[in-house]
């Protein structure tokens, strides 16, 4: 068995195997924990469907990066094999992730926009680092006091004038620290209970 799998003939192929298992491991273990905390945290109901929550949330995670990792290397494999050169390029690595990213994470649904914004954050970062590096820019001491500032002050103001632009949880999280904190009925809705 071990002659098949370090075959240099099959690599290609084994590799979109372990793309996929590494996909379901990876999203399992960041999502797990993920879903049993909030999960334990905030969400109502039963044992049973506070289980199959995590469960789903777990799955759709796994799911999700496993068939992104398989889409997105059959594609890269596929511009390499009908590339001049053999071999792949930024634009084989964008149209893949493009392709794989709508077919797989295009659905809106919480795992999937928890994802999006997660890469869209670390984007933007990464865009603002590659920018100084071709720049030979130095950032003041202060720059990531800044940004924590100005990103502050955008979703305080997003908040207060309509909420509703805001995703689900960040609304969510954002009432009850600072609209429910405006109420209270006895000593316990104001230091024990929130209601």
């Amino acid at each position: 068995m071990d002659s098949i799998i370090l075959d240099p003939r099959f690599h290609d192929l084994l590799s979109l195997v372990k793309g996929f298992r590494n996909g379901v491991v990876y999203g399992t273990k960041i999502r797990f924990p993920h879903a049993l905390v909030m999960t334990l945290l905030f969400r109502t109901g039963s044992p049973r469907e506070k289980i199959a929550s995590i469960l789903s949330a777990t799955k759709a995670h796994a799911r999700g990066l496993a068939f992104f990792v398989t889409g997105y290397k059959t594609l890269m494999l596929l511009q390499r094999r009908l590339s001049a050169s053999g071999k792949n390029s930024d634009l084989h690595t964008f149209i893949a992730g493009c392709i794989s990213g709508y077919f797989v994470f295009g659905e809106k649904t919480s795992v999937n926009q928890q994802i999006i914004l997660y890469l869209f954050s670390r984007i933007a970062m990464g865009l603002v680092g590659t920018a100084m590096k071709a720049t030979d820019f130095k950032a003041p001491r202060n720059s990531f006091a800044l940004f924590a500032a100005l990103c502050w002050g955008m979703v305080m103001v997003l908040f207060r004038r309509d909420k509703t632009v805001l995703q689900d949880s960040l609304q969510s999280s954002m009432t009850y620290l600072y609209e429910d904190s405006n109420h209270w009925s006895s000593l316990k809705t104001l230091l024990w209970h929130n209601k």
